[in-house]
């Protein structure tokens, strides 16, 4: 595959086929994180293989983690709550991975967070968990609570307050923080708490690794005793939902049969109500342990739904939206707009081009769906990963090919999408840039 490149996605009649859900890229970030917290060794098993996962060990090989491949998995030995000092550490356009490793900045003396994605991670916010850090006594510079960022740690513990109207992923960071510190943390969560599933994904894996957390049934206090110890020698990554809502979505869109394996039906994930959202729109899916059977081309009709719960699964979901009788709205939404791209905006703009009527609110999408899609143009992909998945969905429907610009941003989270889709039946074309 080219390094950058644009895709012409053609009109298919239908998918079929069985896939394996990639390993989901949220626990890939969070088992590396604790298996670096760690004095002792683990084998991470079934790491994913995405951009933001390469991004990630990058950052923890600079702290001082060694981390060896074996295969699909990763061998990690980790440096436990003393992370080298005086680094400069690059998430690139990974923005769990920046704001996880900013909260735990605060167990170094000094460290500097750039990125070279100005125009994406670089314009989106940090101010919170920085006040956050400095209430607990760390030192920060940033460009208006965006990178690039400086913190001086060495802290100690307590209490802290922080906002979670804007994003979960500063309270993981926090979580991951506490129980390194001598006095742990007890964190109160302010607003709103928007994405809550990401949050239990953190808790879960601090669990996962023998850490002791106590929290409310809401959330909205968390407590961790400090002078705790990460330790698991062998963890598994689950499938990853997120990305599988583009497979579930296009296999209901599209006549035809596809089954899905390694999606545990437990999951933390809140994409896995992805499935749950595609039913109650009409398609036919069934699950069978972690396998998941999707018989495609039937009828689907719009919904009203609270998308916070699913928000990493929204844009897949709308090219249901665009193929189903009636107006579909996402409501509770609004961290949309501070992801790689502004996923309500943006998504409304690609939408519009293809003759698909959308229309939005400042935290809700809602799209109506239309049952011939032209096709024959050229969509922006706007450099997100998620957009680029469902711009594809709609193309394999549309009566002429379409190109979709910057294609290769589809590796921040699924680099082997493309692939997969092409396993089912799906046409592409690759234009090297």
């Amino acid at each position: 595959m080219y390094e950058k490149f644009d895709v012409v996605v053609h009109p298919v009649s239908e998918l079929r086929g069985v896939l394996t859900a990639q390993p989901s890229k949220n626990y890939t970030t969070r088992y590396l994180i604790a298996a670096a917290l760690s004095g002792t060794e683990t084998l991470v098993k079934g790491v994913a293989t995405s951009e933001d996962s390469h991004a990630l060990q990058e950052c923890l090989k600079t702290w001082g983690a060694a981390l060896t491949p074996e295969g699909r998995d990763m061998r990690v030995k980790g440096f436990g709550s003393t992370p080298l000092d005086q680094q400069t550490l690059n998430p690139h356009n990974a923005g769990a991975v920046a704001r996880f490793l900013m909260a735990l900045a605060g167990l170094t003396s000094h460290t500097k967070f750039i990125t070279d994605y100005p125009d994406s991670l670089g314009k989106r916010p940090h101010g919170d968990l920085l006040k956050a850090l400095e209430s607990l006594g760390a030192k920060t510079t940033s460009q208006d609570g965006k990178l690039p960022i400086e913190i001086w740690g060495n802290l100690q513990g307590g209490k802290v307050s922080i906002s979670a109207q804007l994003s979960s992923q500063y309270t993981s960071g926090l979580i991951f923080l506490a129980p390194l510190l001598p006095e742990g943390l007890e964190i109160t969560l302010l607003g709103d708490i928007k994405s809550p599933g990401p949050l239990k994904q953190t808790i879960e894996t601090l669990r996962v690794f023998g850490v002791k957390v106590e929290h409310a049934d809401d959330l909205r206090t968390i407590t961790i005793p400090g002078g705790q110890q990460y330790h698991a020698p062998e963890v598994t990554v689950p499938g990853d939902y997120p990305g599988s809502s583009a497979l579930l979505s296009a296999a209901a869109v599209m006549p035809g049969e596809v089954v899905v394996h390694n999606l545990r039906e437990n999951d933390l994930q809140g994409e896995r109500l992805s499935i749950d959202v595609l039913k109650s729109m009409g398609a036919d899916i069934t699950r069978d342990g972690s396998t998941v059977t999707v018989r495609g081309g039937k009828p689907l009709h719009a919904v009203v739904t609270d998308g916070d719960l699913f928000t990493d699964a929204v844009q897949a979901l709308s090219a249901s939206a665009a193929s189903a009788s009636g107006q579909t709205t996402w409501e509770n939404v609004y961290t949309l707009r501070l992801k790689e791209c502004d996923r309500i905006s943006d998504t409304r703009a690609e939408l519009l081009k293809l003759g698909i009527e959308a229309s939005e609110t400042e935290d809700s999408l809602s799209i109506v769906g239309k049952e011939q899609i032209e096709g024959g143009i050229v969509l922006d992909g706007h450099g997100d990963h998620r957009m680029i998945m469902m711009l594809s969905i709609l193309g394999m429907r549309a009566s002429k090919p379409i190109t979709i610009t910057g294609a290769h941003h589809i590796r921040k989270s699924y680099p082997e999408f493309f692939q997969h889709m092409q396993g089912l039946g799906a046409k592409f074309d690759f234009i090297e840039l």
